[in-house]
């Protein structure tokens, strides 16, 4: 199953939910998991609506009378929220990555360091629902590959903490680099830095409408009036003559022998926040016999740049060599597991429509064998009996 986003007129975080609802997530299923971050103090409306006659589904997060909530949290807030929460590993990874970027994106806009960034609209309730929200969804639906249009960013001024700003939002324009948008047929901020971000950290691909076979159409309705419909729509279907969809990835490498070792964990966390699809490191001898790192990661062609920037900044290297690869994926889905020790998240793997294969989280695994005081292996065996 592929997912294609038409922005015709933009993307918002509300949007994103409603039109994700319209396609078939339960709303009372996502409810339920957004109650996992134990966060309260708003509710969350579904409601039906329509647009110039085209009838959609609209998502308000509606904040309790008691809860202004402005508060300005930075990053490590709202990975505390994130990691204390019970949502399953992929949600948790996906949610990470969107925070991520926004902060990254926000941290070139005002020249600062990512510790020291805090989110303002972003960090409020309603903004942390639209993006965790959205993993939500997406994980629920699991679709194969996701594409997208070029992204309207509407048009005019806008009101934000730092003053009134033009269309598009400094965080929007630096989170969309790369990516094709348009402009001008809205005349209102149409996409937002929450919107885009869910696009930037998803997509696989952005892209024209071919060879596409049109299952189902989904729209989410927006909370702006205007003349053309303020409306995001989402088409779930199949390629054709295409079995395997491909999308185009590269391969990073360089080699390190003046780094400190500590510091490459590091990198590698950030790359992988960063959208990297892996990264690794391989032990390699250079000239005058020199111990060194060869630090390679495989990304999508899409966050080249993002990868690129990483690469320059954070490590001694003077330069990088890059090459497309060609990348054979098996769709993979996530399921909870019931042991007697306790609940464990468990990686499927298919082929030709067939799970062939299972893999256990190891942190959910770590995690049981110290609540259990027993060895990891016990509980590794105990899911072998109950897969196989």
């Amino acid at each position: 199953m592929v997912l294609y986003y038409d922005c015709f007129s933009g993307i918002s975080g509300d949007m994103n939910l409603a039109v994700l609802i319209d396609l078939g997530v339960p709303a009372k299923y996502l409810a339920e998991e957004l109650q996992k971050l134990n966060v309260e103090g708003y509710t969350l409306d579904v409601t039906s609506d329509q647009r110039n006659g085209i009838n959609g589904t609209k998502v308000k997060v509606r904040l309790s009378d008691e809860n202004t909530d402005r508060h300005h949290r930075h990053l490590s807030d709202i990975v505390k929220i994130i990691n204390g929460s019970d949502l399953n590993d992929n949600v948790r990874e996906m949610s990470l990555k969107m925070f991520q970027r926004l902060a990254e994106a926000e941290a070139h806009v005002h020249g600062k360091e990512i510790n020291e960034i805090h989110f303002h609209e972003v960090g409020a309730i309603d903004s942390i629902v639209d993006i965790i929200g959205a993993a939500i969804c997406l994980d629920y639906l699991k679709p194969e590959r996701i594409l997208c249009s070029a992204v309207e960013l509407g048009s005019g001024m806008i009101k934000c903490e730092h003053g009134i700003l033009p269309v598009p939002a400094p965080a929007t324009a630096e989170i969309l680099k790369d990516i094709p948008v348009s402009s001008g047929n809205q005349t209102f901020e149409a996409t937002t830095p929450t919107g885009a971000v869910i696009l930037a950290c998803n997509v696989d691909g952005f892209s024209d409408l071919d060879n596409f076979k049109i299952v189902k159409t989904a729209y989410g309705i927006g909370h702006k009036e205007s003349e053309k419909p303020n409306m995001l729509r989402v088409y779930k279907g199949e390629l054709i003559g295409a079995e395997k969809p491909s999308s185009a990835h590269l391969m990073f490498e360089c080699n390190i022998d003046d780094s400190n070792p500590e510091i490459l964990e590091y990198i590698m966390d950030k790359l992988f926040a960063a959208g990297a699809d892996d990264v690794f490191i391989t032990p390699i001898i250079m000239k005058k016999s020199r111990n060194a790192s060869k630090l390679s990661v495989l990304c999508n062609e899409s966050i080249r740049n993002i990868i690129s920037e990483i690469l320059i900044r954070e490590t001694s290297t003077f330069g990088f060599r890059s090459y497309p690869v060609d990348k054979t994926e098996l769709k993979r889905d996530f399921i909870e597991l019931e042991t007697k020790y306790g609940k464990v998240s468990i990686k499927r793997a298919y082929y030709e429509d067939r799970i062939i294969k299972h893999k256990a989280e190891f942190e959910d695994c770590a995690r049981l064998a110290r609540e259990n005081d027993i060895p990891i292996r016990d509980v590794y065996r105990e899911i072998e009996k109950l897969l196989y």
